[in-house]
């Protein structure tokens, strides 16, 4: 079914050390992210870098994270409708942003380096080639405008 979705977050930022934020480094970055509906929320922050919190997930490793996600989760799709079992599926997923000097800055790559276990070693084949295919129905790749890469392995169960 084609058509719109819509997604909703609130954001709520719970960095107020006392003065808000009277100077730079008076206030945390600290915050929750809720969405309605959802069991817990993300405690997050802003990079170390940034003077965050290094405890808490910052915007840059969601963003990475919702790449490696909707790859996963269209990869998962695309192996089911070519009849290809998979097992389990783990990625090391990294990014790269680059500053501009002017205070602001860019993601400007992702890899992503999922590894896939098939049951049936006649699928492994198959299974390589489909992250093509996952990475073409990914709907936050196709969001970015910088290059998400992949370098997938795939190994049979029980053959490691």
């Amino acid at each position: 079914m084609l058509g719109e979705h819509h997604y909703e977050v609130e954001v709520e930022w719970t960095g107020n050390l006392g003065t808000g934020t009277s100077g730079y480094r008076a206030y945390s970055r600290r915050h929750v992210v809720r969405a309605p509906g959802k069991e817990h929320g993300v405690a997050g922050s802003a990079d170390r870098t940034f003077h965050g919190d290094r405890e808490r997930w910052n915007p840059e490793e969601l963003l990475l994270a919702a790449l490696s996600q909707c790859h996963m989760l269209s990869y998962l799709h695309v192996a089911t409708n070519h009849g290809v079992v998979v097992l389990g599926y783990e990625d090391a997923a990294t990014g790269t942003m680059s500053e501009d000097g002017r205070g602001g800055g860019a993601f400007v790559a992702a890899t992503l380096r999922p590894r896939v276990t098939v049951a049936d070693p006649a699928m492994a084949e198959l299974a390589q080639q489909l992250h093509t295919e996952a990475s073409e129905k990914c709907f936050i790749a196709a969001s970015v405008s910088f290059p998400v890469g992949h370098e997938p392995t795939v190994v049979v169960a029980g053959a490691d």
